[in-house]
């Protein structure tokens, strides 16, 4: 049987890559920005958390919209809308005016897990749960690993500026390709009959598709909710640490050119990427022919961010090399959590027809910390004088991740669907 459904996991792949590449520019661009407005470490710390600003509050609204209008459709949107942002913040001539630029670029940024969660509960069987959750949230690290490397030689060869435009424009490939050819398994003309009945018959073996779920109050209610969202929080805390300020760490504390911090940035999440596909596809083999609604995953979620806690080693070492040893290992630990928190998730959501309103809760809940951790930082060093109390902070988040998983996920996500409301798996699903 061919495999063909794996084309859609990586343009969902590609579409979050894009998303951060945009994401990073500000990264990138920060030191010589900076130096350009005369900002302080607090002010920039507050530009680089204001992407969370709209970001948050937005992602439910996307999961509703993607839930009723199709993931094609607000995919197609939200693209064209943050590409805009991203190439007008290279025109920005002041702190206020970038700060408006990325606040819409970060409110158009949160449907792509919402959206992309919903396009892979449609495409994928149940034993890739975990691979294609992978696949969704590694492109948050490829996206640094490109974004890094080609950030970091447009604004050397060039500005800052220029820097938005390339990013933003990159983005509107990947538009052009989705709108041509996108389709659910049950409209695609690429599919072969054969797979396209085993995802039909596979996605929901346990659980018929339902026209409606049981909404945001059983959700709400749900204390397993309520403990991936907490521990998808605890790994994203120390996911946007080095997300932000990684370029910054290693241009003041090591004393590096534009051009290795790009390249000493990009190498630990090019690593990341990889170790975090192997590991999620160790997962799915693992838990093959077990029941997963039951929660099992969380075993190895745990293990995950135990792994990431290393990053507490960090204030002891002084090397570039040790120190981008333990961030590599790290950032590995916190992919492959957050990736397997996103699939035990889904392995306890009841309903179906709930994945985009759930997806966008439980990123809602990491990104909560998402918001706070740039400026926590900021604060950090500005009392501190260094990095390493910021170090310690997102370790100790991280065993708290690993303790909330291990004690709280133990039952079901929302309301049993209802067999009787079942669509049929022949009948076309329009986005």
């Amino acid at each position: 049987m061919s495999r063909k459904r794996y084309l859609v996991y990586i343009g969902i792949f590609l579409l979050v890559t894009f998303n951060y590449i945009d994401r990073v520019a500000l990264s990138v661009a920060g030191p010589p920005l900076a130096k350009e407005f005369g900002l302080s470490p607090v002010q920039l710390g507050y530009l680089f958390s204001s992407f969370m600003w709209l970001y948050l509050p937005m992602l439910i609204p996307w999961g509703i919209l993607s839930d009723r209008f199709g993931e094609r459709r607000i995919n197609s949107i939200a693209v064209t809308l943050w590409s805009a942002a991203t190439v007008a913040t290279g025109f920005m001539w002041s702190f206020a005016s970038i700060l408006v630029t990325r606040l819409v670029m970060g409110g158009a940024e949160s449907s792509s897990f919402p959206a992309g969660g919903r396009t892979l509960r449609q495409w994928a069987p149940r034993s890739e749960y975990g691979l294609t959750a992978t696949m969704l949230n590694s492109g948050s690290y490829s996206g640094p690993a490109v974004g890094m490397l080609l950030i970091s030689w447009v604004v050397s060869v060039s500005n800052w500026r220029v820097g938005f435009v390339v990013a933003g424009l990159i983005c509107l490939i990947w538009l052009v390709g989705w709108l041509v050819w996108y389709r659910r398994p049950e409209e695609a003309t690429f599919l072969d009959e054969e797979e396209r009945q085993f995802i039909l018959r596979e996605r929901d073996a346990e659980r018929p598709a339902q026209v409606g779920g049981g909404g945001f109050k059983v959700l709400l209610r749900s204390r397993s909710m309520w403990a991936v969202a907490l521990a998808q929080g605890c790994a994203v805390y120390t996911q946007l640490l080095f997300l932000t300020w990684l370029p910054s760490y290693l241009a003041t504390e090591k004393h590096l050119d534009i051009m290795h911090t790009g390249l000493f940035t990009a190498l630990p999440y090019v690593v990341t990427v990889f170790a975090s596909w192997g590991l999620a596809h160790l997962s799915d083999k693992a838990l093959r022919g077990t029941d997963t609604s039951s929660g099992k995953r969380r075993w190895m979620v745990c293990v995950a961010m135990l792994s990431a806690s290393v990053v507490l080693l960090a204030p002891l070492v002084d090397s570039v090399f040790l120190i981008l040893l333990l961030i590599t290992l790290s950032l590995t630990g916190i992919c492959t959590g957050l990736s397997l928190n996103i699939a035990l998730g889904t392995d306890l959501l009841q309903s179906p027809a709930d994945s985009g309103k759930a997806m966008g809760m439980q990123i809602t809940g990491g990104n909560v910390f998402g918001l706070i951790a740039p400026i926590t930082t900021g604060y950090i060093i500005a009392y501190t004088g260094s990095y390493n109390w910021a170090f310690i902070a997102g370790g100790i988040l991280l065993l708290v991740g690993a303790a909330v998983t291990m004690t709280l996920t133990y039952s079901p996500i929302g309301a049993p669907p209802d067999p009787r409301a079942a669509i049929p798996p022949s009948k076309p699903l329009h986005a």
